[in-house]
């Protein structure tokens, strides 16, 4: 199995390969579809697989309101018709005089009766389930396996599994037909080539969802079996088999039908194949863009925060800037107000004169006089209405190194922390 030129990845190679050991399906194909049908769930597809060939509906013709078209034109049918037991001739006067009297029994027994009862709608699948008992009860169990459904659910299940459908009509007013159901179904090679190759689907005329069906197919004669399968999109009636017949001709017209039409199916099954890997390239190729699409978003959204991370930095920085030349022109603004309250320098024979020498961060010496009563807060505003002075300092002695508390310390004097005569003092740079 070529994994590449079926659009296959190992996981689903590996579930082919499971599907074929669980169900025995050998077309590779058919098992593609089906896990394709199932959304690649192994374990529904292998359920619905069994279910089917005991007979069960899928979830597929479960799920379907609506009865897919058939065609049942001649042009596309093998019609084998085999004269009843009565004589060939016997047979078609019968049938012309039940042509011409019947339609008026009918009509008068509308009228008296108001309708016939198979006309009404009841439960398809109940007719289905309750013909199905009644022949095992007077048949035996050995036949091909009904489906056990209505014959919209069969239509579908045969529609998307792509196999033949063969609709069996029952009458229990003829001969032929118990003859038929007597020994031709229960022949083992009738059995095992149906089960093999169709789904078998069955019901009593004389039931609502039977006469439905009859109406529709028009028999003629019983037995009765028409095979249907998928032909140009639709389902079509491909063969008809009317009158008394052995297994031997059962199985020869059957295969005749399945020869000629198989072919159909083959192409039907690559068509949906084909169908399925554009619609996963498709989806891989989305995805591819949408993946890609996505990327660019990321790479914009990226590329967008990244931009507003700039501008935002660049507002703070600017908001900075804004708020320390604030703080500059607001120092400014002090140091030429508190000027003026800086202490007049006292003389140089002042007997409680104390010489300050003030270090600048800068190198520049600063010389004063103050007395020793002036409170600390005269020597910060000395220094702070310097225009060399920092704008954020402390005023500490040099040895032992002691910080004085000068800023807005208008309690303690030169005097109450020792400034009594000569003094150094360097002033720290706070924003260095």
């Amino acid at each position: 199995m070529d994994n590449l030129a079926m659009g296959l990845s190992s996981e689903q190679t590996d579930k082919i390969l499971q599907l074929q050991d669980l169900t025995g399906i050998e077309d590779v194909t058919i098992c593609r579809d089906v896990l394709t049908r199932h959304n690649w769930d192994l374990e529904g597809a292998v359920l619905d697989q069994l279910n089917i060939r005991d007979g069960h509906p899928s979830v597929f013709a479960s799920s379907e309101t609506h009865a897919p078209t058939v065609v049942n034109e001649p042009m596309f049918q093998h019609m084998f018709f085999s004269p009843p037991s009565g004589g060939y001739w016997f047979t078609r006067l019968y049938q012309f005089g039940y042509n011409l009297i019947a339609p008026i029994f009918i009509f008068a027994y509308r009228l008296l009766f108001r309708g016939d009862h198979r006309r009404y709608v009841t439960d398809p699948v109940a007719d289905v389930m309750n013909f199905i008992r009644s022949y095992e009860e007077n048949y035996g169990n050995q036949h091909p396996v009904f489906y056990q459904g209505s014959y919209h659910q069969a239509l579908n299940d045969a529609k998307h599994e792509l196999r033949f459908l063969i609709v069996y009509l029952h009458s229990d007013d003829h001969q032929d037909n118990i003859d038929f159901c007597r020994q031709v179904l229960k022949d083992e090679s009738v059995i095992q080539y149906i089960n093999t190759h169709m789904l078998f689907w069955g019901c009593n005329v004389n039931s609502t969802e039977g006469y439905k069906v009859s109406q529709h197919l028009r028999e003629n004669a019983y037995p009765f079996l028409a095979v249907l399968a998928m032909r140009e999109s639709r389902m079509t009636v491909v063969g008809r088999m009317e009158g008394p017949m052995n297994f031997q001709t059962l199985l020869q017209r059957l295969q005749t039908i399945v020869a000629d039409n198989e072919n159909c199916l083959v192409a039907a099954r690559n068509d949906r194949m084909e169908r399925s890997l554009n619609q996963t390239l498709r989806a891989q190729q989305d995805q591819a863009y949408e993946d890609s699409l996505q990327a660019d978003r990321e790479k914009e959204r990226l590329r967008r925060l990244e931009k507003e991370k700039k501008e935002a930095a660049e507002r703070e920085r600017r908001e900075s800037e804004r708020q320390e030349q604030l703080e500059r022109e607001e120092i400014q603004r002090q140091k030429v107000e508190l000027a003026c309250k800086v202490p007049a320098e006292p003389s140089s024979d002042h007997p409680e004169s104390v010489h300050v020498v003030i270090k600048l961060p800068t190198g520049k010496r600063l010389e004063r006089r103050f007395l020793q009563s002036h409170p600390l807060e005269a020597i910060f505003l000395f220094v702070f209405c310097h225009p060399e002075a920092p704008d954020r300092f402390e005023i500490a002695t040099n040895f032992p190194k002691r910080v004085l508390q000068c800023e807005n310390n208008t309690q303690d004097t030169l005097a109450d922390v020792g400034l009594r005569r000569g003094e150094v003092l360097f002033v720290y740079d706070l924003e260095a």
